[in-house]
């Protein structure tokens, strides 16, 4: 299965290069620090149901990702972002309940060396994050299984990163790559999670946003089509898995098409195959496509 599914992430990578392999005489846009900033932290949606995979049915699944900006001016090359993240499930049961929901504050601090706005820079950053279910029952059940109903699940973490960004002239995007490394200090975790929970996470993420055709200058733009794709390595001690065991990697492809006719939304599919990122339900194997609406505030 897992041979299928890097032959599929191949195939959309494939059919994205062919789409927007267009040559274009454009001058490359001005990029704010907020906007990379936005990048990094990811968007709001709303997914159709639960998707095709292994995941519960769900009715929706939805990531709330507010940000407010703390800053002196708009040019500052230092800058602070507070997001307090929500993600949800809304389950196909009884009265639709939705369980123990992800609650995900965070304070990010960027610093963008070299000129303002200029692409081709790079941009450094750390954040302090917390993530918990709000709840309070115990971490296991009588007969040894995680209690994904009422469990307490409380983990805090730091991460480390670089952000690079530059302008492919050929094919008229502009295109990020991340790095960052995420260490959750097991002190700042519920004690259950020593050897079942990943502590230590490598990450990778590249992003590409296709501008639209248009030869006017000193005007921002919004993406109408993007790709982003996420590679994360998980170390440390964790289910007795060898350090270079292929269950050690997480993956994602997603892909949006931000229509004309919409100002901030767009429609996104998205591929994610690895540990359960819901709180307490870490330890399931997710392996699911699904689709759903995407804000897609981000204009160049």
């Amino acid at each position: 299965m897992f041979k299928k599914d890097i032959l599929l992430i191949l195939s959309i990578f494939l059919s994205f290069s062919f789409l927007i392999a267009q040559e274009q005489d454009t001058l490359p846009p001005e990029i704010r620090l907020t906007t990379i900033s936005q990048v990094n932290q990811g968007n709001s949606y709303i997914t159709f149901l639960g998707g095709l995979g292994n995941m519960e049915p769900l009715l929706y699944e939805a990531n709330l990702i507010p940000n407010f900006y703390i800053r002196k001016i708009k040019e500052s090359r230092l800058m602070g972002v507070f997001t307090p993240q929500i993600i949800l499930r809304m389950y196909q049961e009884f009265s639709s309940p939705i369980k123990t929901p992800s609650y995900m504050p965070q304070i990010t601090v960027y610093y963008r060396f070299g000129e303002t706005n200029r692409l081709g820079d790079y941009t450094i950053f750390g954040r302090f994050a917390h993530h918990s279910n709000g709840q309070d029952g115990n971490f296991f059940l009588e007969d040894g299984s995680i209690n994904t109903d009422s469990g307490d699940f409380t983990t805090n973490y730091v991460e480390l990163g670089v952000i690079k960004t530059d302008f492919n002239r050929h094919f008229n995007a502009v295109h990020f790559f991340r790095t960052s490394i995420q260490i959750n200090p097991p002190v700042w975790s519920s004690k259950e999670l020593q050897g079942i929970f990943p502590f230590y996470r490598w990450h990778f993420v590249y992003s590409i946003f296709k501008l639209p055709h248009d030869k006017e200058t000193g005007q921002q733009k919004k993406a109408s089509i993007s790709l982003k794709g996420r590679i994360t390595w998980l170390f440390g001690d964790l289910n007795g898995w060898s350090p270079l065991s292929i269950n050690r990697l997480n993956f994602s492809l997603t892909f949006n098409y931000h229509p004309e006719f919409f100002e901030d939304i767009g429609f996104f599919i998205q591929y994610y195959h690895g540990f359960d990122y819901y709180n307490i339900h870490f330890e399931s194997q997710l392996r699911v496509l699904r689709a759903g609406i995407m804000t897609e505030i981000l204009r160049f």
